[in-house]
């Protein structure tokens, strides 16, 4: 029969299971990023060595955020022009604390742009209050 389609045709199927394979490990993995201690992180700043990413809005930056901290509500759009040419530089997001998933906006877009060295302050700014850490407004 002329234009028919021959329905019993499949695909090989060891390439469909590694497809779904690798599909599966990368988006498990994509979105992951290293947690940093706040004793860690003071360190970094301290040697001026990281540069810190605040995501929690532009409201709780200017009510207080981690000294030195890069407002992403305001500079988000163009973290390139506020991030260093070096892409092994440490840089640290952070949101409101461990349940809080804001601060993938700002690690993703640092890995996007080639920045290798990209972590989570998964305590967030309710962490560094809790420990008592300086603000900076």
């Amino acid at each position: 029969m002329a234009g028919s389609i021959n329905l019993n045709t499949k695909p090989p199927m060891k390439k469909l299971i590694l497809l779904a394979l690798s599909l599966v490990a990368s988006a498990g993995f994509a979105a992951e990023f290293p947690d940093i201690s706040i004793a860690d992180l003071k360190q970094a700043i301290a040697a001026k060595k990281v540069v810190v990413i605040d995501v929690n809005g532009a409201a709780s930056y200017a009510s207080g955020h981690i000294p030195g901290a890069v407002d992403f509500a305001s500079k988000g759009a163009d973290l390139a022009s506020v991030l260093p040419a070096d892409k092994g530089t440490l840089v640290v997001a952070y949101c409101g604390g461990p349940s809080c998933s804001a601060y993938k906006r700002a690690a993703n877009k640092a890995s996007e742009l080639g920045y290798t060295n990209v972590k989570h302050l998964s305590a967030g700014i309710s962490g560094w209050k809790k420990a008592n850490e300086s603000l900076e407004k």
